[in-house]
């Protein structure tokens, strides 16, 4: 780093900087610095030009009242400027004052890229290393697309010096880490590996012979641990090198073993920082035996560790090592430990390790154990820690359930220790398990009706309990002391301290106790007639009084019966309990692991899953069916259900429903999205969803917002991407993060949707929206506006390129032409921002009419690139104005009927490409719809 001058020290800064510290009250603090800012102001307002070193001073005292906690609303221009100065100091505190107060929304961004850019192509070493350093800490995804392909060229170059590559290496992990699908490591992965045979110490993390450094007596602790981490990145090496590796593991397992050399604190760390490294990529080879065991009786010795860290790591481990079919038995032998951890644990991160830990460790020989661990623990357990402590239960028990008693008891007293945080998709699911399980019937309706009789009863026994009265109170009917009018006097001493949505299900088990127990049917009357129910404030209640009341007094006892008979089995699928585990958790977690590398195909009961023969046998299940789906996709439903089911089919099943047909309107709102990415894609009364999205080469990501638009909250919000047969996973691949279940009233929820173009299509994804208002199930699809001209890229052409490429193009399959009639005036800049905002390039001057319109640009997908050129060429003489459409290329084709809608003229569109023979084969049906689609254009020129 350059010396820093006698006159770099900034007298004013320090001055200003004692005065706030001797300020004897927060309102003073205040004064000073309005005073200051006022000073600073006037100086960057004044005439006279300021130097560097003024400047520099300035954009220090702003830099120190930001980190001081107030906001900072002018002198960024005069920090880009001292980016551009020759003096280190001043262009270091331009870089620091970007690195802290610039946003990537900022406005002056292509500014900094500018200068940072310079910087970078000064080759002098102190100002790339400034230059790296703001890309680094800035890190965001403009600064990716703008630098992502300079760094790699930095850090291979042969003349870079070593702190230079260094800083390189370092920003080129964090533009990977932010933003991978900018980064090309494909093209130089393998030149960047050959920097591991660095001679440097900072570009390789260590000198050339090993043994020449020693951290505490550690040998080069943090270069095993990197090439250790480096390792698990790949798949086991072949035989003769695992060997090797195998042997290098071994001796870091015995020399952890070892007495420690010395008695200091970094001794040990440097020890188990690589011992711990060693055993993960044990654990990711996973197929050494001997070794996974070793690493788990290691582990096994930091459990009681005075050392809070040492216990969290080995927890940690130890949950992967459970995933593992060699070491699952050995990691079961600690069960006493671990268990014993969640009670005298004071660490709330250790306690939720070791949670995890006899979850991944549960089996049908230890499951009732476990369980009962777990709920004993859930009464005192953190609040933050409880809900996923009750999906864990949830899941487990119904996993391992060989006596479905145990099971129906487990989850009610899971209800009754953590009502609160049992989520709604716990108690649907047990529901869907009693109603498929004729043996847990009868002793479900026993038990609840027995834990209902508590004083105290949490809201969602309630819910339970009205639901399984409802449909099998019956089969507890002929013991006096739980008769029907028991049952309902039960139930409805809990109506009042119900919420909306269990007072709706209440009523709902109400009608059907009328079609079960005749003798009840004049009390359950009355209580329907009642003012409250009525004349409800609440619209949903009111109707269902009305309804259901009208059904019992009108209906013969046949069509009560056909109307209430019992529901149908649930279809079998993935537990939605483990699905919400693994959103909570995120991926890869060690509910994955578990999933991918344990009991798959088995069985709630431990037996093999029989595949289903047909249709029928799916929606009967056998007693052995898994009930959690694993190893299973869910079934697609076959087609709707039966008219005559149940009337609570609509308050309990989260199944999802088949695809609903499009939305009115949606096919407009998707016309209009083809040449812009942002805006409103659907909305009704209920459910607004606008979009945000972004397209480079094969590469897009697209923001869906849902907006509630109602004051009521929507429950099991279920957003899905569904594709055709056309929209494989070899041509277009959809990656999108998970949504919550719920969505307040009045609220907006995110989701983000990764989308990668392996090959050229023609089709949309549609997407589907479940979810419940009111106790009434919505469902909304929509064509989700990914069309292959997203992937268009603009190409700038020369006059005589374009014409010269023209005529080669000259095959019948390499052009599609579209004569129409506009019905509206032509307006040239609307004409020209709908070919820009289709993906082409508005080439100027091209034609020798400067009334047509020529475009050019490129489609990009992973396995092609096609070109493309369009002509528009309006015939603004002709009476009757038709457009004639020409157009060479791939099957971009279909979407440049869009340019003719709101056109009136002669319009004549020419795209030509050189795509594969498949690509060009779609042109002759494309052209045919570019006819239809602009005689029927709307009565406004819109997209």
């Amino acid at each position: 780093m350059p010396a820093v001058s006698k006159g770099d020290g900034m007298r004013g800064l320090a001055v200003f900087i004692s005065d706030i510290r001797n300020c004897k009250s927060k309102e003073a603090e205040i004064k000073r610095i309005n005073k200051e800012l006022a000073n600073i102001r006037s100086k960057f307002k004044g005439d006279k030009a300021l130097d560097g070193y003024s400047k520099k001073k300035y954009v220090c005292k702003l830099l120190f009242i930001f980190l001081l906690g107030h906001d900072i609303d002018f002198g960024h221009m005069e920090a880009v400027n001292l980016l551009s100065s020759n003096r280190y100091t001043e262009k270091q505190i331009g870089y620091l004052f970007i690195s802290v107060l610039v946003n990537s929304n900022s406005e002056l961004i292509r500014l900094i890229n500018n200068a940072v850019k310079n910087d970078l192509a000064s080759r002098n070493p102190t100002f790339m290393g400034l230059a790296l350093h703001c890309i680094a800490n800035v890190g965001s995804r403009e600064m990716a697309e703008a630098f992502a392909g300079e760094i790699p060229k930095i850090l291979v170059a042969g003349d870079t010096m070593d702190s230079v590559k260094q800083s390189a290496a370092l920003c080129l992990l964090r533009l990977y880490r932010t933003s991978p699908d900018l980064v090309p490591m494909g093209d130089w992965t393998s030149r960047v590996v050959h920097l591991l045979n660095d001679q440097h110490l900072i570009v390789t993390s260590a000198s050339t012979d090993l043994q020449d450094y020693t951290y505490y007596f550690v040998p080069a602790p943090w270069l095993s641990v990197k090439l250790l981490r480096l390792l698990q990145c790949y798949p086991p090496p072949d035989p003769a090198v695992r060997g090797r590796l195998t042997e290098c593991l071994e001796t870091i397992l015995n020399k952890a073993q070892e007495p420690p050399k010395s008695k200091k604190v970094q001794h040990s760390n440097a020890k188990n920082a690589a011992l711990f490294e060693a055993i993960s990529l044990v654990i990711h080879h996973d197929s050494e035996p001997n070794l996974l065991v070793r690493a788990c009786n290691q582990l096994g010795q930091f459990l009681q560790h005075r050392e809070t860290n040492l216990r969290y790591l080995a927890l940690e481990s130890m949950c992967t090592l459970a995933s593992s079919e060699f070491s699952h038995e050995a990691v079961k032998t600690h069960i006493e430990t671990v268990t014993n951890a969640l009670k005298t644990e004071r660490d709330v991160s250790v306690r939720q390790r070791a949670v995890d830990l006899l979850y991944a460790m549960c089996d049908r020989s230890n499951a009732q154990q476990i369980v009962a661990e777990m709920l004993s623990y859930l009464e005192t357990a953190d609040y933050s820690i409880r809900e996923e402590i009750v999906l864990k239960v949830a899941v487990l028990a119904e996993k391992y359930a060989v006596d479905y008693t145990w099971y129906v008891d487990t989850i009610l007293g899971l209800i009754r220790v953590a009502g609160d945080f049992v989520s709604e998709e716990v108690w649907y699911r047990v529901i869907q398990i009693v109603v498929n399980r004729d043996d847990a019937q009868g002793y479900a309706a026993k038990t609840v009706f027995e834990a209902l009789q508590a004083p105290a009863c949490h809201e969602n026994l309630v819910k339970v309990g009205g639901y399984v009265l409802g449909e099998f109170g019956n089969l507890i009917a002929g013991d006096p002391r739980s008769s029907p009018l028991i049952q309902f006097n039960l139930l409805h001493s809990k109506f009042h301290l119900c919420s909306v949505p269990t007072r709706a299900l209440l009523l709902s088990t109400y009608i059907k106790f009328v079609n079960l127990f005749p003798e009840v049917k004049g009390t359950i009357q009355d209580v329907l007639r009642s003012d409250s129910q009525l004349r409800n404030a609440d619209v949903e209640l009111q109707q269902r009084a009305v309804e259901y009341l009208r059904l019992s007094t009108v209906a013969s006892t046949d069509i009560l019966a056909t109307v209430l008979e019992e529901m149908p089995p649930f279809p079998e699928r993935e537990s939605s309990i483990l699905a919400k585990l693994k959103r909570k958790k995120g991926p890869s977690t060690v509910t994955d692991l578990e999933e991918a590398k344990r009991d798959r195909g088995a069985d709630v009961n431990g037996g093999p899953e029989p595949a289903p023969a047909s249709a029928s046998a799916a929606s009967t299940p056998s007693p052995s069916a898994d009930l959690l789906g694993l190893g299973a996709a869910p079934p697609v439903p076959a087609g709707p259900p039966p008219s005559s089911g149940g009337l609570l089919v609509d308050v309990f099943s989260d199944s999802p429903s088949a695809v609903a047909p499009l939305a009115p309107g949606s096919e407009d709102n998707f016309a209009r999205f083809v040449c812009k990415n942002n805006g409103v894609l659907f909305e009704n009364q209920l459910l607004q969803i606008g979009l945000k999205s972004e397209f480079r080469q094969n590469l897009g990501r697209m923001f869906i917002f849902y907006g509630n638009k109602t004051s009521t909250q929507f429950l099991s919000f279920t957003p899905t991407l569904v594709c055709s047969d056309g929209l494989q996973a070899n041509i277009l691949v959809l990656r999108t993060q998970p949504v919550g279940p719920t969505v307040d009233g009045g609220a907006q929820v995110q989701q983000a949707v990764n989308i990668e173009c392996l090959s050229d299509f023609a089709e949309a994804p549609v997407l589907s929206v479940q979810f419940r208002y009111g106790g009434t199930f919505q469902n909304v699809s929509v064509k989700l506006p990914i069309t292959l001209n997203k992937f268009f890229q603009p190409t700038e052409m020369a006059s005589q390129d374009f014409f010269q490429r023209w005529k080669q193009l000259s095959s019948p399959q390499q052009e599609v032409q579209s004569i129409f009639r506009a019905k509206h005036p032509m307006d040239t800049e609307v004409t020209k921002a709908k070919i820009i905002g289709f993906g082409s390039a508005l080439l100027e001057d091209v034609d020798p009419n400067p009334a047509n319109f020529v475009g050019a640009g490129i489609i990009h997908t992973k396995t092609s690139q096609i070109g493309c050129l369009l002509r528009l060429e309006p015939n603004l003489q002709a009476q009757v104005k038709p457009l004639e459409e020409t157009a060479k290329y791939t099957p971009v084709v279909v979407l440049c009927c869009c340019f003719g809608l709101g056109f009136f003229g002669l319009f004549r569109a020419t795209a030509a490409a050189s795509g594969g023979p498949q690509a060009r084969g779609r042109i002759g049906a494309t052209a045919a719809g570019l006819h239809h689609s602009h005689n029927h254009a709307r009565s406004e020129p819109r997209l």
